[in-house]
């Protein structure tokens, strides 16, 4: 089995974001990293994007906030990072807490500033089609490292297994604009491991720690982990069981050192095409 590390695809990217910043003069692009508690995905995903965001050379500050805030406190401090003109894109970590209102912050987000693809406008580009939005950075790394790794999609059997508004969905979406056959698995899914052992792509995006094994999984399938779970030695790891995929699975993303590497890769090429559209400042 081969192991598709995210290393690779990440560097790509950044010759990418490279490319797009030749040449110009002035401040560096400004990322928003919002966070309400201390969940451990939450704070592994702040880190690793603080990290790449350095490592292209990006700038992004952390704005964290405490488990219980109200509504309402947060309501306003969230305007005045969304209306800040230093700042070019807002990582919104979700799920926030019961007592904040989600959909409400979603809806105020600057669809300029959804580096994430959460607002409505966004969330509507990528279900039509149009590239001129932003599309979730999980999504979109999983579609990124398929393609790095020439691994074809049009006409390939994919099950997504998960439908959340964060991966799974917009994700098939994303899939079937490569002209791939896509099906959705979820709770309520009859005969889940059959359909899954179906698929040519499978991507596992449950949210459940190790959920998917070998038992899942056709022969010679490739696996992708979206999973960011910490187990009970408080070690990270995904929502596909990785070391029983060998021999069933040809290729497979690990966790961490996958995917993960390269939905902060895209999200700093997010970062700087939403830089350049802001016309308030000049940028590097």
């Amino acid at each position: 089995m081969i192991t598709l590390k995210g290393a690779d695809v990440s560097a790509k990217i950044k010759e990418q974001v490279e490319g797009l910043l030749t040449g110009r003069t002035g401040r560096t692009p400004k990322l928003a990293i919002v966070r309400v508690g201390e969940r451990p995905d939450d704070l592994s995903y702040e880190r690793g994007a603080l990290k790449r965001l350095e490592g292209f050379g990006l700038a992004g500050q952390s704005f964290p906030f405490s488990q219980d805030i109200t509504d309402d406190a947060f309501k306003k401090e969230f305007a005045k990072i969304n209306d800040d003109p230093d700042i070019d894109g807002i990582l919104l970590l979700r799920p926030l807490p019961k007592q904040i209102k989600e959909k409400d912050i979603i809806h105020m987000i600057h669809p300029e500033k959804d580096l994430d693809g959460i607002s409505p406008e966004n969330i509507a580009k990528v279900f039509a089609g149009d590239d001129t939005g932003f599309a979730p950075c999980t999504a979109e790394a999983v579609v990124e490292v398929l393609k790095a790794n020439e691994i074809p999609l049009t006409g390939k059997r994919v099950a997504i297994v998960g439908r959340s508004m964060v991966v799974g969905r917009p994700l098939s979406m994303l899939m079937l604009k490569e002209n791939a056959t896509v099906t959705i698995c979820h709770t309520r899914t009859e005969n889940i491991k059959e359909t899954c052992k179906n698929a040519q792509i499978l991507v596992a995006a449950a949210g459940r720690a190790r959920m998917v094994d070998v038992s899942y999984v056709g022969q010679d399938a490739v696996v992708v982990d979206v999973g960011i779970n910490v187990d009970e030695y408080g070690k990270l790891c995904g929502d596909v069981d990785f070391d029983s995929l060998d021999g069933t699975a040809s290729m497979a993303t690990p966790v961490p050192g996958g995917v993960g590497a390269v939905t902060t890769a895209v999200l700093a090429r997010h970062l700087v095409m939403a830089a350049i559209k802001n016309k308030t400042r000049e940028i590097i």
